[in-house]
């Protein structure tokens, strides 16, 4: 699995907001998981003390180490009396006051990634709503992990070619052509992503790769193109028909030759090739 890295703290960290907010719980603590099998306590939302930060819980002691193992939610009404789970934490859990919790492991391709966690000072039997909204912040918190590793995956095979030192002439055209079907995977991808940081650091890659060598325009400045009327371009460069580019951009195909056409009328072009070439001319596209 991916080494969890400081993104994934922060994302764990929004993800315990909205467990206070939609589980309404006073109490949200969690961390990354090491290996799929060590809990990292590092995030701690509404607590008292530092007490819990920094714990390092292993699979099965406590009641995330139970999560980790059982690799679904797992709760208890009384910490303190409860005999399911070890109580290898009772004087970091006593310090804080908490009493009842849920822990609800972050699976990411078959790997735990994280844990987040919601708790309440006090002894009480959780209902179906609360475990229901600590579970889909897990889930949403999976989606978001998901996604960035398949980002930083693409990314990886973008850049890999330019790290390999003397690429071959003859194969130069074939390179290309896979960064700018990357580059349009990159751009859809991004418009699906509600990390705003994340989001931003595509689009930045996007725009390099694109005007990384933008050949001569006589035409003057670039042309001032929508987002949108990009993300069309960017799949047609990539050979993709109106319909294969709907379906990458999840929108309809009348939706993509209204992009389009607007996009070869600010390019003062007549066809979809010569929209393609106008923007590279740009340094629109790659």
């Amino acid at each position: 699995m991916p080494t969890p890295e400081p993104a994934d703290s922060a994302e764990v960290r929004r993800a315990l907001g909205t467990v206070r907010t939609s589980a309404r719980l006073p109490l949200a603590f969690g961390g990354v998981v090491v290996g799929g099998s060590e809990l990292r306590m590092s995030e701690l939302v509404g607590t008292a003390t530092n007490s819990l930060r920094g714990l390092v819980v292993a699979q099965g002691r406590g009641l995330g180490g139970q999560a980790i193992a059982a690799r679904r939610p797992v709760s208890v009404t009384d910490y303190y009396a409860s005999d399911s789970i070890s109580h290898h934490f009772d004087h970091a859990v006593r310090t804080e006051g908490v009493r009842s919790a849920i822990a609800v492991p972050v699976i990411v391709r078959r790997s735990v990634r994280a844990v987040l966690y919601g708790a309440v000072r006090e002894a009480v039997c959780f209902g179906d709503p609360a475990i229901d909204a600590v579970a889909q912040a897990a889930r949403d918190l999976e989606q978001e992990l998901a996604v960035r590793d398949e980002v930083e995956r693409r990314l990886a095979q973008l850049t890999a070619p330019y790290r390999t030192a003397g690429m071959a002439a003859d194969s130069a055209s074939a390179e290309r052509e896979t960064i700018r079907r990357g580059h349009a995977e990159l751009r859809s991808l991004g418009r699906e992503i509600t990390d705003a940081a994340l989001r931003a650091r595509i689009d930045a890659v996007t725009a390099t790769l694109a005007g990384a060598s933008p050949l001569p325009s006589p035409d003057g400045p670039a042309p001032s193109l929508s987002v949108r009327e990009l993300d069309v371009l960017a799949c047609v460069a990539a050979g993709q028909s109106n319909a294969e580019a709907a379906a990458t951009l999840s929108i309809g195909a009348e939706t993509v030759k209204s992009y389009l056409r607007s996009a070869m009328c600010k390019l003062d072009c007549h066809s979809r090739l010569q929209a393609v070439n106008a923007a590279r001319r740009a340094g629109l596209l790659p």
